[in-house]
């Protein structure tokens, strides 16, 4: 219980001292790896006009390690394709799932811009609680950016989710993000579709409201993974 309460505190507190630039809208991470996993992602973000494409091959090293490998991208109004960054995303489950009162893992990015000298390192800490049908996930970032056209900088970034279970294909959630230049809330959909023996389709989609004058009006988010 105690542990609860000092969970639920730096989740109250955090968006107050969150500060990342730019829109931390994005994705929540679950804490979990699973042995021998093998994984194709394609993840798109849209908002006024524009879009950010992400797509990443992944593998299990251990019960305890997934590495991901992604190709970043962007479209912008003018219909202008192009690869804009590369990043590798290394993810530990640090606790068994139900060991304690809170799932706990943490996660480390590298992200290096195509066309500049420009480097993000991130570290998050993943965490995850169950209520019966209800899962509560929250992720906290901190971030420091480097290079020829950026200024050092050390920043943080809020991701939370709450989501009913309804059923194995279908799960609504609700997700709240927060950072310098955003906050936005709003549901969201997802679910897992079985396509064979240890092989499954992931899918989530949502539209984050703008709760602020920096956050865009709507920003509709896409995923799909096939896992295997």
């Amino acid at each position: 219980m105690k542990n609860m309460i000092r969970i639920g505190f730096v989740i109250a507190i955090f968006p107050c001292l969150a500060t990342a630039d730019g829109s931390a809208i994005d994705k929540v991470y679950h804490p979990y790896t699973q042995l021998l996993e093998h994984e194709f992602e394609w993840r798109v973000l849209s908002a006024d006009g524009k879009q950010k494409h992400q797509l990443a091959v992944g593998k299990s090293f251990s019960d305890r390690l997934f590495v991901e490998g992604y190709l970043i991208a962007n479209d912008n109004k003018d219909n202008n394709f192009s690869l804009e960054a590369y990043e590798i995303e290394a993810k530990w489950q640090l606790t068994e799932q139900g060991e304690y009162a809170v799932d706990w893992g943490v996660m480390v990015e590298l992200e290096k811009e195509r066309h500049e000298g420009n480097w993000e390192l991130a570290t998050v800490l993943l965490m995850e609680k169950e209520w019966g049908r209800w899962v509560g996930a929250a992720n906290l970032w901190a971030i420091f950016e480097w290079g020829d056209t950026r200024k050092d900088e050390l920043e943080s970034s809020l991701a939370v989710q709450a989501r009913y279970r309804y059923s194995r294909s279908l799960e609504p959630a609700l997700e709240f993000y927060s950072g310098q230049d955003t906050r936005g809330l709003g549901p969201v959909l997802m679910g897992d579709i079985r396509v064979g023996s240890g092989k499954k389709l992931h899918w989530e989609t949502g539209a984050i409201i703008g709760l602020d004058s920096k956050t865009p009006d709507n920003t509709w988010r896409f995923l799909m993974e096939y896992e295997f």
